[in-house]
């Protein structure tokens, strides 16, 4: 029998890629109601010239860090705690967008995600990197032929395609529950899918759908100067929301 020892197999080089590598970010739409509508959160850009973009608004968002994000949701969810201070509100990824045009340092590459989150108990930090830090009205943002706010880079078409997929799930989910603090009443909850949907819904229909789909928990009756005060609600799950088998309809109408 040999007496050698077995060496320990040399340490993998990994040899470089022999190829640049683009930018790699992550991007994030941050909703909320405010106000009596679907608001987003902004980071305007440095106003120093040596920036892309110096001065404008963007979505809040950034790098990928590789020794601390062990994938892009984590790097999204660091972001979001960045500028927000919350931890865990609902986040669903929207998409990739990259291209040789849209950042002029390079070619770069960004994934989106889109929260939802109560504007109550929100502590916005501009970041190290930012000018300031606001909610703005989608709306407005959004409104064909303004140019008096162009977003940075291609957050414009990151924003209107965040929009349609948050009202498109809408009409099938229970997605504007997230949007609300807890406890919540069922007319909150009508008004901010009215909100988001941008029309009203039928008050019968509506609170029927909602107490079948079983999302919902009673937290007790909510102090209110009404002459019958409304029962509290909180999401059972806050981990996913829940789909329902038909689409709302407008007010006065059935079922779609």
């Amino acid at each position: 029998m040999s007496n050698r020892k077995a060496r320990a197999p040399a340490a993998t080089r990994v040899p470089r890629p022999a190829f640049p590598l683009p930018y790699t970010t992550v991007d994030i739409v941050i909703f909320t109601v405010r106000g009596g509508g679907l608001e987003v959160l902004l980071v305007q850009r440095p106003t120093e010239t040596s920036e892309p973009f110096p001065g404008q608004w963007a979505l809040p968002g950034g790098f990928v860090n590789v020794d601390i994000d062990a994938d892009l949701q984590s790097c999204a969810r660091r972001k979001l705690r960045e500028k927000t201070g919350v931890a865990s509100p609902y986040l669903e990824q929207l998409g990739s967008w990259g291209g040789a045009a849209r950042d002029p340092r390079g070619w770069s590459a960004t994934h989106a995600f889109f929260a939802l989150m109560p504007a109550e108990g929100v502590e916005l930090a501009k970041g190290a990197n930012a000018a300031d830090v606001a909610w703005f009205k989608v709306d407005e943002l959004l409104a064909s032929g303004r140019k008096s706010q162009r977003l940075a880079f291609d957050h414009e078409e990151i924003l209107r395609a965040a929009v349609e997929r948050l009202r498109s799930k809408v009409e099938y989910t229970s997605l504007p529950a997230f949007l609300l603090p807890e406890p919540f009443t069922l007319p909150q909850l009508q008004r901010t899918y009215e909100v988001v949907l941008g029309r009203p819904v039928d008050k019968s229909s509506f609170r029927t759908r909602m107490l079948a789909a079983d999302f919902l928990a009673e937290t007790g009756i909510v102090e209110s100067s009404a002459n019958r005060p409304p029962m509290g609600y909180k999401l059972k799950d806050r981990g996913a929301p829940v789909f329902f088998p038909r689409m709302f309809s407008p007010r006065g109408g059935g079922e779609a």
